[in-house]
């Protein structure tokens, strides 16, 4: 059975995380893919293709990705590379303190360009990427013409 993790499962979205993959078989050619839905309904994705280890695991921060989205060691790599469906679109947040993003992590075999519906991953799971730790107060600023917010650690 494959197995993805992400390490920590929920952080701040400027932490680093650790994403690893057991279960697979020795040297095989996989395709890791990250997306998110943006909160009008966009969906962003990366992918990256990996070769599994002697012990049949995949650790993109150890294994270097042989193309997709980028290329090399990027332990951050799916995160930092997602790219829109639709062109143009920007990945904003504007909701910071009520929600996470949700990031869908998935391995499929073999090499993966795009992804069929009905195509099912091996193994998938789901990390929490929050703008805001918990108990920071989010302050509106209105001072003439300047807009912004002041967010105070607890």
């Amino acid at each position: 059975m494959v197995e993805v993790t992400v390490t920590p499962q929920s952080s701040l979205a400027d932490r680093p995380v650790q994403i690893r993959v057991r279960g697979l078989s020795p040297s095989q050619l996989v395709t890791l893919r990250a997306w998110l839905k943006d909160e009008q309904g966009a969906c962003f994705q990366s992918r990256a293709f990996f070769h599994a280890d002697e012990a049949g695991e995949v650790d993109p921060g150890l294994h270097a990705a042989l193309g997709g989205s980028y290329s090399g060691v990027w332990p951050m790599g799916l995160f930092w590379f997602l790219q829109p469906d639709t062109l143009f679109r920007r990945l904003v947040k504007r909701d910071v303190a009520g929600s996470p993003y949700r990031v869908q992590l998935e391995v499929f075999d073999g090499l993966c360009m795009d992804t069929d519906p009905r195509e099912q991953p091996l193994g998938s799971c789901e990390a929490e990427r929050w703008y805001v730790g918990p108990g920071v107060q989010r302050v509106p600023i209105r001072e003439g013409r300047v807009r912004g917010a002041l967010f105070l650690p607890p």
